[in-house]
């Protein structure tokens, strides 16, 4: 059974996810305010965080910020509402996998807390070999991005993202196709949500994010992920 955690401090909102994702065989912990939510998203294991941006004590941007700090990459879905368009895309750049915005439909929500879940726990990936293209390398067994060495950490999302672009060097993907092949929506309206990840993962593997040699912008379509990347055998153990 997997775990979810409801970080939000509207009772009646936190039972209503509640009851659907335990029809959803999720068992579920539900923290009413920041600073308890945040005890318990770093203190014990769940598949998946639902985070309410405005809280009590510690608001959903810091707790967000904290937890991905101490390497937490526990999936998050934020919630917001409508108008905080700012702190939205703020949630994105400093690691929450996704959002959703209030108010909102529950069976979307759960479609989203499966997606992500889905996304971190995938097992298609253990016939694929390691990709290596430069100095980086992508592991998609151990989920691991190694740059000249260097381990790098990266969110389910963000790791999924650079996995599928690099997936298929050169081609050249449109927002709406990367959110239809990493996020799995079909609507053209969280188009920004590839913009903040791409700016993310940039920050973290191009040693010039103006200049980017991995994760190329491609004028009028989208993004490309650079070609004649090596597909090698897999390694007996994780080095």
């Amino acid at each position: 059974m997997q775990k979810a955690l409801i970080v939000e401090d509207h009772r009646e909102v936190a039972e209503l996810i509640t009851l659907h994702l335990r029809e959803n065989d999720f068992e579920v912990t539900v923290a009413l305010d920041g600073i308890r939510g945040f005890e318990l998203a770093s203190t014990r294991p769940y598949d998946v965080i639902i985070l309410d941006l405005v809280l009590p004590g510690k608001g959903g941007i810091e707790i967000c910020k904290s937890l991905r700090a101490h390497s937490i990459r526990t999936p998050i879905i934020m919630l917001t509402t409508r108008g905080e368009e700012v702190d939205k895309v703020l949630g994105l750049e400093l690691g929450a996998d996704d959002y959703l915005a209030k108010p909102f439909g529950v069976r979307e929500l759960v479609a989203r807390v499966k997606a992500v879940c889905r996304r971190a726990q995938s097992n298609d990936s253990e016939e694929q070999a390691p990709i290596e293209f430069q100095d980086i390398s992508i592991n998609p067994i151990s989920r691991t991005v190694r740059l000249k060495g260097r381990l790098i950490d990266l969110t389910s999302t963000e790791f999924e993202l650079l996995l599928y672009m690099a997936q298929q060097p050169g081609r050249a993907f449109s927002r709406v196709q990367l959110l239809h092949g990493v996020w799995g929506y079909t609507s053209s309206a969280y188009e920004h949500t590839v913009n903040t990840h791409i700016n993310r993962l940039r920050s973290k593997i191009e040693s010039c994010p103006a200049e980017p040699r991995f994760i190329q912008t491609v004028w009028g379509v989208g993004y490309r992920f650079a070609g004649d990347q090596q597909h090698h055998s897999l390694p007996s153990r994780e080095t």
